[in-house]
């Protein structure tokens, strides 16, 4: 069966999860569309010069939407980073929204029209109205529609763990609830570490968790100070959601997707398979996490009526 892929934005981070694709063969097809069209074309020859030296070939198709038809998947990386670059954009994702929300409603016309009925994976800021803006341009169902979200949140505070702890981020489990944004949280409930709660460690190894929320919250800001944009740490977490998409791993991760008793899409865990969401989990927050992650619906409920 041949798995094909398409990506739409091809700056920072969707040439990074294009590269990431073609160099481990990820996918037999890969779909690559920007409206930089000189841009796009120079990757697709870069990436095509680069196969004689990998193992795999991935057939490149560029700014053709017809052929995202039988793709599986597509990841949505178009964005305008520089926006963030701005006094108005300090640590503010919702900078891009006027921008990312009128790309996203005219590529979600397209979408529909070239007959895909596979999963959106949308790592485009800020990404869980974006991601509530591609379910109802595209009319695919919720669960196709899903979001990078805390996955990469939740990646930053297993760094932030672990790297006080000297150990592997690996070896650290748990997540991050809410909105991949300011209003997000550690769940330090769901934080297991040398097996055991987090919480019984924290005098053991005078951890701060409140410093180790805050740093896992202000990562993505943190590396952008440094380079002007981010672009690894969420490639390979949309690349990584592909994957399990496309062999139907089941998987439970903490990704933005849709929540019935909060009528919005943010991040909770889910369990994550061929097409999409294929269940959804049930935690034991504590009272505190519970207020946290409904102050943090209530932010991307209001954002998302504020972008129609």
């Amino acid at each position: 069966m041949t798995r094909k892929i398409g990506i739409i934005g091809d700056g920072h981070v969707g040439s990074t999860v294009a590269h990431y694709i073609v160099a481990n063969g990820f996918t037999d097809e890969l779909v690559m569309i920007d409206k930089n069209e000189a841009k796009v074309k120079s990757d697709a020859i870069d990436f095509e010069e680069a196969m004689p030296n990998l193992d795999n070939h991935t057939k490149i198709y560029v700014n053709q939407y017809e052929e995202l038809k039988d793709a599986d998947v597509i990841i949505s990386a178009l964005g305008k980073i520089k926006l963030v670059d701005t006094p108005e954009g300090q640590n503010n994702r919702f900078i891009e929204l006027v921008h990312n929300r009128d790309n996203v409603k005219e590529v979600s016309k397209k979408i529909k029209e070239s007959g895909f009925h596979g999963v959106i994976i949308a790592i485009t800021n800020p990404v869980d109205v974006i991601t509530s803006l591609y379910q109802k341009y595209t009319g695919l169902d919720k669960s196709q529609v899903i979001g990078t979200g805390t996955l990469l949140d939740s990646a930053r505070m297993k760094r932030a763990v672990a790297n006080k702890l000297n150990i592997d981020s690996r070896s650290v489990s748990g997540y991050n609830l809410g909105e991949h944004g300011n209003s997000q949280f550690t769940a330090w409930s769901t934080v297991r570490v040398f097996d055991r709660p987090i919480s019984e460690l924290v005098d053991k190894y005078n951890l701060d968790l409140d410093q180790l929320d805050d740093e896992a919250r202000k990562g993505g800001f943190t590396v952008f100070s440094g380079k002007k944009y981010t672009n690894y740490g969420v490639a390979t977490a949309a690349v990584r959601l592909a994957n399990i998409v496309m062999s139907d791993a089941l998987t439970v991760l903490p990704v933005s997707n849709y929540r019935e008793e909060y009528g919005i899409y943010l991040s909770y865990p889910a369990v994550i398979g061929r097409n999409g969401v294929v269940k959804q989990l049930d935690l034991d927050l504590t009272k505190d996490e519970l207020k946290k992650l409904q102050n943090s619906a209530d932010f991307i409920q209001n954002k998302y009526q504020e972008s129609l």
